[in-house]
């Protein structure tokens, strides 16, 4: 459930891209009395997600709407099925249509890119987390709509926790310094991540006390050994163009987590069309 305070504010300045002076094509045909009932249809299969705020975008324009939900977020869909019906005033379903589609189809495509790649790894003691290659301003939806889809968050800012990157550790001179400085400098509470790319860089971050540690575009058979490297001193966390094709034989390496950037950062909106039957 997706607090309305988080989300009024982005809709409004959604609805006012789409329309800055007004929608010229429904304010000039459609009468201010008239009343109208339409469906959301599924055009394909998949996980649905971002109702409420759907639903909200019609609210905001008419407070009077009836959005009748047939599924919830996180739902299965298929081809053909109803999954809302709205009902009210013909001009604010006009106007809210667009806004409202590109929303739920944006955040089910998310969802329903996450559970393929959930049901891969399905029973495996392994976890699937999003990234920060979100789209600009929409991140806390596209982060709900991995929830939704059987995946869990990753951090979600640079506010949240300390992730010591490449550029970090050639700015800092080495893993073992930036590791110092942080553990100086940040409360007692913060868990330090650092991203390494070579078994001599897991040995480092392992030696100075890392609490997570990233092995990024490593082959499988070497997240292996460094898995057992490791040997459960830290979490251990997978990344680097994680895809359908690679993610079980990943899984099967013993990682913690595995962070794949292209459920949200390229995924296909999800096909849902809006249909008036009355």
């Amino acid at each position: 459930m997706l607090d309305r305070f988080d989300i009024d504010n982005l809709i409004i300045s959604t609805l006012k891209e789409d329309m800055p002076l007004g929608d010229i094509t429904t304010d000039n045909l459609i009468e201010n009395g008239s009343v109208s009932r339409a469906v959301f249809i599924a055009k394909e299969s998949g996980i649905v997600a971002g109702l409420d705020v759907s639903d909200r975008v019609f609210h905001l324009l008419d407070e009077n709407i009836e959005f009748t939900r047939k599924f919830e977020d996180g739902a299965a869909v298929k081809y053909g099925d109803i999954i809302a019906v709205i009902e009210g005033n013909t001009k604010a379903l006009l106007k809210g249509e667009r806004t409202a589609l590109n929303f739920l189809q944006r955040l089910s495509g998310i969802a329903t890119a996450t559970n393929a790649l959930s049901t891969i790894i399905k029973g495996m003691p392994v976890k699937i987390v999003d990234t920060r290659k979100t789209t600009p301003g929409l991140r806390l939806l596209e982060k709900y709509a991995v929830k939704a889809g059987g995946g869990h968050n990753h951090r979600f800012c640079l506010s949240d926790g300390v992730l010591i990157k490449d550029n970090h550790i050639k700015a800092a001179g080495s893993i073992k310094r930036a590791i110092e400085l942080a553990r100086e400098r940040i409360p007692h509470t913060i868990k330090i991540e650092v991203e390494t790319e070579s078994l001599e860089q897991v040995n480092e971050a392992l030696d100075s006390g890392a609490d997570i540690i990233m092995l990024d575009n490593m082959s499988p058979e070497l997240m292996k050994q460094a898995v057992e490297l490791i040997n459960k001193r830290a979490v251990v966390e997978a990344s680097g163009n994680i895809n359908a094709k690679t993610i079980y034989d990943v899984a099967c390496t013993g990682v913690d987590i595995i962070s794949v950037g292209s459920i949200t950062h390229s995924v296909k909106a999800f096909d849902i069309s809006m249909k008036f039957i009355d």
